[in-house]
């Protein structure tokens, strides 16, 4: 997974596109079957849709087309009683931040790619080892029980010195640091959604495709966090000395 993922955002283009979207797409299907387990066939039909519509969107690339990623959401909740506005909100959230991720890689370059996922990265690692060192008060006990504050702010370190060496070698200046232990937090806020989501469908993992790993979902969803945020702050923030 590892080296293909490599190879994806090293190619860019439709190389890279074509992995988003498959994954985007999977992870829609694991939401469906943590909501509604036992109707497999809905989920892969509502997956298959959200690849055409982010295939769609990301070949006519017009915010009015946008709105296409609502269609999944809403055929999604015409099928479900319940966790109706649970399933809309990490549907449409997944499809946003894969077509998030394709954009950062087509507008902004490999560099700044490389960087988001380097933030969200060192910010696992820096916080797992961390916790395990140090312990503490948890962050958050009722959804995720492992997580403790000293590895959540050493997370919040490890994104700030991933900034501060980007800053040696692009045009990005110090305020780089500053927004990378931000995105270190969104990520650790797209850990904690998934978290919340798994303990409120009662499952441990959002599927077993990867033995021992769990689903697509267990294992992107702080970049889903991330590029939300990094959505945000390209469009709406004018951060000097950054260039997106």
């Amino acid at each position: 997974m590892v080296v293909v993922g490599a190879i994806g955002v090293i190619l860019g283009g439709v190389w890279f596109q074509m992995m988003v979207v498959f994954v985007s797409a999977v992870m829609i299907w694991e939401l469906w079957m943590m909501i509604r387990p036992n109707e497999p066939t809905k989920g892969m039909l509502l997956a298959a849709l959200a690849a055409s519509v982010m295939s769609g969107q990301l070949a006519e690339g017009t915010y009015w087309g946008f709105l296409l990623f609502l269609v999944v959401p809403l055929i999604g909740i015409t099928q479900l009683k319940t966790e109706i506005k649970t399933f809309f909100i990490f549907a449409l959230g997944i499809q946003v931040a894969g077509w998030g991720l394709v954009h950062f890689r087509m507008d902004f370059g490999f560099t700044w790619l490389l960087w988001l996922m380097s933030v969200v990265i060192v910010t696992d690692i820096f916080g797992y080892f961390a916790g395990k060192s140090f312990g503490g008060p948890k962050f958050w006990p009722k959804i995720s029980p492992k997580k403790t504050w000293s590895g959540t702010v050493a997370g919040w370190i490890g994104a700030g010195i991933v900034g501060f060496i980007f800053t040696l070698f692009t045009n990005a200046g110090i305020w780089v640091v500053l927004i990378s232990m931000v995105l270190s937090f969104a990520g650790q806020m797209g850990d904690i959604a998934e978290s919340a989501l798994k303990r409120r469908m009662g499952v441990k993992d959002s599927s077993t495709l990867i033995p021992g790993h769990g689903g697509l979902f267990d294992r992107f969803d702080a970049l889903l966090g991330a590029s939300l945020f990094l959505i945000f702050l390209a469009d709406i923030a004018d951060v000097p000395g950054v260039v997106f």
